[in-house]
């Protein structure tokens, strides 16, 4: 088969686990230099593949859609003939469509291994077994000065950047361990900058009225390009299983995941410079500050 000029690449919907596609994304677009992308992807990270440079279209993609709308995007889809579909979702989608070729997601894997791995056993066919690259996010310039226009007036360079909310309790390290952590490093860091979505805001402002440190709170407002370009300048990031600490991992950024329930050897951010710490029991509450500060020290301090 010659090589495919038009693929169609099915990411998926949360924010983490999307991230976690792009080193596919990335080795599909070194192997074709010359191809075009149409992605289907969910509203809610679409956001993250739409500067991707060789895409011609997104589709946004609702699993709550009725059944009229599933059959209109259907339809939609199978206007176009695909040399290629690489299917992460694996849904059934790519069987419904025209295609020269289909790739999908194997189901069956050892529960140790990593979303990424799994991921990528997709396009081994294609590629061979190789290591996966990094993730990847593409950011417009206009996002870059939309955020550097942001953070002009903190001090220094030293930022370190925290995202304190999950989507759900369980997930979430204490505000007040949060506080105690930048009160701990203060020495090391000129300022601290809170990302989020804006249902952090409270739990942000628990956290910055006990601070020494600047702040500056970004929760509920930045996009998603927007948050990878503040977090590409942090020189850390602390967080708890969320999007945002795929996001800081993807740009390179020194980034500290701590887990309580979830699977991290399955969904830890992916990268070299990416760590992570579980919580006794699994229970957040009884992970210690010190010995957060003291991870994130080491990982400051590794090349």
């Amino acid at each position: 088969m010659p090589d495919p000029r038009h693929i169609l690449f099915v990411t998926l919907s949360n924010i983490g686990d999307a991230v976690m596609t792009t080193p596919v994304l990335a080795a599909l677009r070194a192997r074709y230099p010359q191809a075009r992308f149409d992605i289907v992807a969910d509203a809610r990270s679409a956001a993250l593949f739409e500067h991707f440079d060789a895409l011609d279209e997104i589709i946004l993609k609702n699993k709550n859609a009725r059944w009229r709308d599933k059959l209109a995007f259907v339809r939609q889809l199978r206007r176009k003939r695909y040399d290629l579909i690489v299917d992460l979702r694996t849904d059934g989608l790519g069987w419904l469509l025209r295609a020269r070729r289909r790739l999908h997601k194997v189901k069956h894997h050892p529960p140790e291994r990593h979303s990424v791995v799994r991921h990528f056993m997709a396009i081994e066919p294609l590629l061979g077994h190789i290591q996966p690259p990094p993730a990847e996010l593409w950011i417009a310039p206009a996002a870059h000065v939309r955020v550097a226009a942001w953070l002009q007036g903190l001090p220094g360079k030293r930022w370190l950047a925290l995202g304190p909310g999950a989507n759900w309790e369980g997930k979430i390290w204490p505000a007040a361990h949060f506080a105690e952590l930048a009160q701990h490093c203060a020495g090391q860091f000129d300022a601290v900058i809170f990302l989020g979505s804006a249902a952090d805001s409270a739990r942000v402002a628990d956290i910055v009225r006990t601070l020494s440190l600047p702040c500056l709170d970004l929760t509920g407002k930045s996009g998603l390009l927007e948050a990878a370009a503040v977090l590409q300048r942090a020189t850390a990031f602390v967080g708890n299983d969320s999007g945002l600490g795929h996001l800081a991992s993807a740009v390179g950024t020194p980034t500290l995941t701590v887990f309580g329930p979830g699977e991290p050897l399955r969904y830890h951010p992916w990268g070299t410079r990416a760590r992570w710490l579980i919580a006794p029991g699994n229970d957040l509450a009884r992970l210690d500050v010190a010995k957060v500060a003291e991870q994130l020290n080491d990982l400051l301090n590794t090349p």
